[in-house]
């Protein structure tokens, strides 16, 4: 018998909490508004090429599962190309300096003076 009737003032007690809750919880102007969600603050820069520090400040915001995948994407889609833009350079520039060391005789000092000879 006192089982049951500690059963029963503790289910009131939990009725009685639940309708606080529901009644005294909404004292605003009905449901919360949506909030706005996260974007890239700082995207990578689109008027020069990124260099180290740009990549070291790049945060992606959270979303529900992790990271926005639109954000990832882009970002390593930009950096794809421009590894792609620097390597296509440093080949043209190492096909130039083969032809450079072609025409001089296949020799071209690479090493810094000693300052012996500068003098």
């Amino acid at each position: 018998m006192v089982m049951f009737l500690f059963l029963v003032v503790a289910l009131a007690v939990v009725v009685a909490a639940v309708t606080l809750a529901v009644v005294g919880g909404g004292e605003g102007d009905g449901p919360l508004p949506e909030a706005a969600p996260e974007r890239l603050q700082d995207p990578l820069p689109p008027d020069r090429p990124v260099n180290r520090a740009d990549i070291d400040s790049l945060r992606f915001p959270l979303a529900a599962r992790g990271y926005r995948m639109a954000d990832v994407d882009d970002a390593l889609s930009r950096l794809g190309a421009e590894l792609a833009e620097r390597d296509a350079r440093i080949a043209d520039l190492e096909s130039a300096l083969a032809g450079a060391q072609m025409g001089s005789g296949g020799r071209v000092p690479m090493e810094k003076p000693d300052q012996e000879d500068q003098q």
